[in-house]
């Protein structure tokens, strides 16, 4: 499967190593788009799991049902949420402190870090 445009994010699977999903700027994520993109991840994975990076820099808000929807298993052996500012790092704070994960969850503000992190495991 090559990449997956939604209206809210893009999501493919990048040398066949790790997922990509890219929330677009300003986005607010509810349950519908968010459900919209875990679907997109698991059609990119074919049926595997991969490590999943996740840029979610300038999104404008995660409803508690979004939160419910990322607290499911899904393609993802471990995720790196990308961000660029203390908005999104207390964004992914909360998250990460008010759902369970379903896989090792970490945040970032440098993508060669995020990838490392992601890649310590393969």
């Amino acid at each position: 499967m090559g990449q997956v445009v939604l209206s809210d994010c893009s999501v493919r699977l990048e040398s066949g190593r790790i997922l990509h999903l890219i929330w677009n700027h300003g986005t607010r994520i509810e349950a519908g788009n968010a459900t919209a993109a875990l679907e997109a991840v698991n059609g990119a994975a074919e049926g595997g799991t991969y490590p999943l990076l996740v840029e979610m820099a300038g999104t404008a808000f995660i409803s508690r049902e979004a939160r419910a929807v990322f607290a499911q298993p899904c393609a993802a052996s471990r995720i790196a949420l990308l961000g660029a500012d203390p908005v999104d790092r207390i964004m992914a704070d909360y998250q990460l402190n008010t759902e369970p994960v379903p896989c090792p969850t970490r945040f970032f503000i440098s993508r060669p870090d995020a990838l490392a992190w992601l890649r310590e495991q393969e």
